[in-house]
């Protein structure tokens, strides 16, 4: 278990780095990359987070919960209540909630939670 753990910590601190890298790329297709894509490490983000915390949780169910937060959240970017309004001009709080709904994320939030699933169903299958 503590060896997952590890991976586990390796693989958050990665996730981090590639989603700031592609949250603040400038350059071809960056609009897309910072929008979107980056959609895929948020998701992957979360995850890993709640397994590193709970290593005995399934991959699978803690993807599933990822998913459906984050819809939430992504929902709750249709709300502009002022004090949500102000977190989220915040760095911060612009990452974490996010500020404009967009229905294609959602693509990527399955995409983000799938590939996150697999990798972790084989990672848990070699411990």
């Amino acid at each position: 278990m503590k060896k997952y753990r590890i991976i586990i910590l390796i693989c958050l601190i990665f996730t981090v780095i590639l989603g700031l890298a592609t949250k603040f790329y400038e350059g071809i297709f960056s609009e897309w990359l910072n929008n979107s894509f980056s959609s895929i490490f948020y998701e992957a983000f979360w995850i890993f987070l709640v397994i590193f915390i709970r290593p005995q949780l399934p991959p699978g169910l803690v993807a599933f919960l990822v998913f459906l937060v984050t819809s939430l959240l992504e929902f709750l970017q249709l709300w502009k209540p002022p004090f949500l309004q102000a977190i989220r001009a915040t760095l911060i709080g612009r990452l974490l909630l996010g500020n404009t709904f967009v229905w294609w994320d959602f693509l990527y939030y399955i995409l983000g939670c799938t590939l996150t699933w697999i990798f972790l169903h084989y990672t848990m299958s070699e411990k």
